[in-house]
């Protein structure tokens, strides 16, 4: 079986007989927080947009709602709307931190669906597409514990966002946009006022992000489209010495 076909809660079985270890040599294993009550359930869908939790995440949360892993904080699949900038991610799911404010979240859209996993760095301030999927997230914790400086995680902890930031920054030019063929893309540009670009992650393999922090680290005029991987950033533009003392 594949890791697509894989559900979260059967990657996550898959771990508990394996064994890892440490940078500083100590051997360790998953240890399951406990599953969710059908009160806590309740509660949790409520919170969610469509007021449903998805069926496979059910079966997940009832098992455990989430794990410790060495190198989190800890992993947990409940954390609905714990996690800020909603401009750029209107609802998700916190699943872990590494301790430095840069977080790992699902992305869940308007229809309740359980999406792409991102990681979220703030220095630099970054979004990556991390995994396709949780049940691939969890699988990349796994290859993290296993291969460390090898691993998908660790390569886009530590050499990726730097890459995006300093390389790639991730944005289409909105003029680009305006004139593209794909209507999406075009319908979305036009929306956008003259001073925005475009980050596009459709489609997009794992490891590709885009500059959240690029134009100054106020995003409160981000938009995201209503269903697809697509974000509008205003390019804010600087102002001269009298456009300041003015007020202009």
């Amino acid at each position: 079986m594949t890791i697509k076909e894989m559900k979260p809660v059967e990657q996550l079985q898959c771990l508990l007989g394996e064994q890892y270890i440490s940078e500083d040599g100590e051997e360790y294993k998953v240890e399951l927080k406990p599953g969710l009550s059908d009160l806590q359930l309740e509660d949790l869908s409520r919170r969610l947009p469509t007021g449903i939790i998805p069926g496979e995440i059910k079966e997940l949360l009832k098992f455990s709602s989430g794990f410790e892993f060495y190198g989190f904080e800890e992993i947990t699949f409940d954390g609905v709307g714990q996690f800020g900038l909603e401009m750029l991610f209107p609802n998700s799911v916190q699943l872990a931190g590494d301790g430095f404010g840069n977080f790992w979240i699902i992305d869940v859209n308007n229809n309740g669906n359980w999406r792409n996993v991102f990681y979220v760095c703030h220095d630099p301030a970054v979004v990556v597409k991390h995994s396709d999927s949780l049940t691939q997230f969890i699988e990349h914790v796994n290859e993290f514990g296993k291969n460390g400086k090898n691993s998908n995680l660790d390569l886009i902890h530590e050499k990726i966002v730097m890459d995006i930031w300093k390389k790639e920054d991730g944005f289409v030019e909105l003029e680009n946009a305006r004139q593209s063929s794909d209507r999406i893309v075009k319908d979305f540009a036009l929306s956008l006022p003259e001073n925005f670009v475009i980050a596009d992650l459709r489609n997009k393999p794992n490891q590709s992000g885009f500059a959240w922090g690029k134009f100054g680290p106020n995003v409160e005029r981000a938009r995201r489209h209503d269903s697809e991987l697509l974000w509008g950033i205003e390019r804010q533009v600087k102002k001269g010495f009298l456009s300041k003392l003015f007020g202009r």
